[in-house]
């Protein structure tokens, strides 16, 4: 966006930061082989979101907070579970539960005990237990990273927000098949739904957590 658009929008009470909480987790969207594997019908690189995320997943870690990933998974034949969505993406048909495109990528090295959610649409939360589980632990800040930024990571940022956390999409860390997608998707985000953070920010906060300080911008 240009510098005048920035403007404008600041001027207009846009943007305005919502800062971090105290208790964050961090959501890993959608880096499942479909999707970061650019062969394939959903897939682009995702390379270096891969390498960010990998940052991010030793500093959560390393700071003892939960990490949850998603993945889309149909389990009926005829994609039915996928409802139309199936009528308006035709590549969904590569995601059906059991294949090795709805496993995460074996890059980011998820360990047993972090959980996998699987999801039939965009959000993270929708018909899913995600929410049960951040509220039952009282999280209020969830750190965003996936796939893909004009999709599920910004349904999922839109949901966090409607549902009372504090979403952090962490711009290095987020990808999409179309930059102009990417682009327009972070402007909108971090005018309205969330604050795009970069990974520098993200991890020097989850230093803080991790050395017991408490969290900037509460």
């Amino acid at each position: 966006m240009t510098s005048e658009m920035d403007r404008l929008f600041e001027d207009r009470g846009f943007g305005m930061k919502i800062g971090y909480g105290e208790k964050p987790a961090l959501v890993v969207i959608d880096l499942v082989q479909g999707f970061t594997n650019p062969e394939l019908p959903l897939g682009a690189d995702l390379t270096p979101q891969l390498a960010e995320t990998r940052r991010l997943l030793a500093a959560a870690r390393s700071a003892g907070i939960p990490v949850y990933y998603t993945t889309v998974a149909y389990e009926e034949g005829d994609l039915r579970d996928a409802g139309i969505w199936a009528k308006k993406m035709a590549g969904l048909m590569t995601l059906r539960e059991g294949m090795p495109e709805v496993e995460v990528d074996p890059s980011l090295g998820p360990l047993p005990e972090e959980p996998v959610i699987a999801k039939k649409y965009a959000s993270s939360f929708f018909g899913t237990d995600l929410l049960s589980r951040l509220n039952s632990l009282r999280v209020d800040t969830l750190l965003i990273a996936g796939c893909t930024t004009s999709g599920c990571v910004r349904a999922t940022a839109v949901d966090a927000l409607q549902n009372g956390f504090r979403p952090m999409v962490v711009r290095e860390a987020v990808g999409d098949r179309s930059q102009a997608a990417h682009d327009q998707s972070l402007f909108d985000l971090n005018a309205k739904y969330a604050d795009v953070v970069g990974v520098e920010d993200a991890l020097g906060y989850l230093s803080g957590i991790s050395a017991g300080r408490v969290a900037p911008g509460v």
